[in-house]
């Protein structure tokens, strides 16, 4: 089943519940904080920004509040050596209090600490991302500053899906994937410098608000970038959430959402840079992810766990558009991940 929203609405009933499960073309549910029926430290509220270039780099800013915690960081991938570094900075029990914004669209967001600041400005299209870390290590020196622009164009469509569980209804997940961004600007990073251009460079903004079950585990992959010299994007996603009103599936094409039904990702747990392959029930997808770089993370503090493969590379192989056209990929740059989480 896919059950489209058509209009807008309100994200949740006066019992705290969804109103309508389902997935749009546009983040047509209204999130109002104040309504969530659950205490402070189980919100989550992310804003995720990443831009695989094809100049063999990834870059990626991170800003999120976990009720518990917040996260904030900066990462970059070198897709050439197969390497990655990172540096974050957490916020004891935030619990609310940065005032993220209640839509993709607009609003402002500031972090600083002695390890890293960023901040997020959103207007009329335009997402802003300032950020700064003289600390954050790299392959031969450290330090990163730069300031970069993602832009969303007019009327293009995303991915957006609200979804709950189905033995607690008051946890729910909100998500909008903005794929095909426009990305411009620069950065200097360990004493090299870096440029972006919308011509070249499209990116991903991954905006979530939600409630969570205390164990869950999901599939993610994203891509943009061109093919036949128009824009194009695929966002995969399940395991997490009740998705029978609908899938986190689409292809996005010259602006225009491409749903499809289910997708399954099969790979190599114990090789994770092994070859990935990736199918649809339909047989709408049939592609081979092919890793550079494994960026990992694990955390065990007994109540709270979490473990998280993010994987970069290129994706290659053919999709089938609603029309039935046929695209052929070629060397995609993008990620796929496996994320378990216990909190």
């Amino acid at each position: 089943m896919q059950h489209e929203i058509l209009a807008p609405l309100p994200l949740l009933q006066p019992n705290g519940t969804l109103t309508e499960p389902g997935w749009a073309r546009h983040p047509y549910w209204h999130y109002q904080r104040n309504q969530v029926q659950a205490s402070n430290w189980r919100i989550k509220e992310w804003d995720y920004y990443a831009v695989v270039s094809p100049q063999q780099f990834a870059f990626c800013l991170t800003a999120s509040n976990l009720g518990y915690a917040g996260l904030y960081a900066l990462c970059f991938v070198d897709l050439a050596s197969g390497r990655s570094w990172q540096i974050d900075a957490l916020q004891a029990l935030p619990l609310g209090r940065q005032n993220f914004p209640e839509t993709a669209e607009s609003g402002e967001i500031r972090f600083r600490s002695d390890k890293l600041s960023l901040s997020i400005q959103r207007l009329a299209g335009e997402h802003r991302l300032r950020f700064s870390s003289p600390k954050m290590p790299g392959p031969h020196g450290q330090g990163i500053d730069g300031e970069l622009y993602f832009r969303l164009p007019p009327r293009q469509e995303s991915l957006n899906i609200a979804t709950s569980w189905p033995r607690q209804r008051k946890a729910f997940y909100y998500n909008s994937k903005f794929n095909c961004l426009a990305v411009s600007g620069e950065f200097r990073y360990a004493g090299k410098h870096y440029q972006l251009s919308p011509v070249r460079d499209l990116g991903v903004l991954d905006w979530g608000r939600g409630v969570w079950t205390y164990r869950n585990t999901w599939y993610w992959a994203s891509a943009s970038g061109f093919v036949d010299g128009e824009p194009f994007g695929l966002n995969f996603g399940y395991g997490f959430s009740d998705r029978s009103p609908a899938s986190e599936n689409l292809l996005l094409y010259r602006g225009r959402a491409h749903k499809l039904d289910q997708v399954e990702f099969h790979f190599d747990r114990k090789h994770w840079t092994k070859p990935w392959q990736i199918s649809s029930n339909d047989g709408r997808v049939a592609l081979e992810f092919v890793p550079r770089v494994d960026r990992n993370s694990k955390l065990n503090l007994l109540l709270i766990a979490s473990e998280q493969h993010q994987v970069f590379g290129h994706f290659s192989g053919r999709v089938s558009l609603d029309n039935g056209q046929v695209l052929q990929l070629s060397h995609l740059p993008g990620f796929a991940e496996e994320v378990r989480n216990r909190w």
